[in-house]
C-alpha cells in the first residue's frame, strides 16, 4: 500500500460530499415531484367554518367503511344505531396516500346497502378519501385507508 498524500486525502473528502450532496439532490427531488398538492387553497379560511363543519357531521353520527374484493369498491355508511343509511350526494377520491399518479373518482351506485364501484387496485396501501351530503345537506367527510392483499 503507498502512502497517503494530501491529493488523495482531497479525492476521498470530495468523493464522500458529492455523494452526500447528490443523494439530498434525489431525496429532494423525489418529495417534491410526488407531492400530491395542497389540501386546501387557504388554511386559514378553510380553519374558520372547521368547527361548525365538525360538529355537524359529529352529530350525523354516521361511519364509513371501505371494503375490496376482486376488482369490486364497496363503501358502507352506517349511522349512530349501526344500521345502514343512504347518502345524497356522493364524491370519493381513491390514491395511494404518498402520490397523485394513481388518483381517481370512481363512480358508486347503490347496491344493496353498500355504495360499490369496479375498480383495479393493486396491492398496497390505499386512501379512500370521501364527502357525502346527507339528506339533510349535512357534510360528511372521512379519509379512510385501505389495505389490498396480492
Amino acid at each position: 500500500m503507498g502512502e497517503i498524500t494530501g491529493r488523495h486525502v482531497f479525492a476521498i473528502t470530495t468523493t464522500a460530499f458529492a455523494v452526500i450532496i447528490g443523494v439530498n439532490a434525489l431525496l429532494a427531488y423525489k418529495a417534491v415531484s410526488t407531492f400530491p398538492g395542497l389540501e386546501v387553497e387557504n388554511s386559514y379560511v378553510a380553519s374558520q367554518s372547521f368547527d361548525a363543519r365538525k360538529a355537524a357531521q359529529k352529530a350525523l353520527g354516521w361511519s364509513m367503511t371501505p371494503g375490496y374484493d376482486r376488482g369490486r369498491m364497496t363503501l358502507a355508511f352506517t349511522g349512530p344505531d349501526g344500521v345502514p343509511v343512504q347518502v345524497g350526494d356522493l364524491k370519493v377520491l381513491v390514491g395511494r396516500p404518498t402520490e397523485a399518479r394513481d388518483d381517481t373518482l370512481p363512480v358508486f351506485a347503490l347496491d344493496g346497502d353498500l355504495y360499490a364501484a369496479d375498480l383495479v387496485l393493486g396491492k398496497g396501501k390505499w386512501m379512500v378519501k370521501v364527502t357525502a351530503t346527507a339528506k339533510d345537506g349535512t357534510v360528511f367527510e372521512q379519509r379512510a385507508d385501505l389495505f389490498v392483499q396480492g
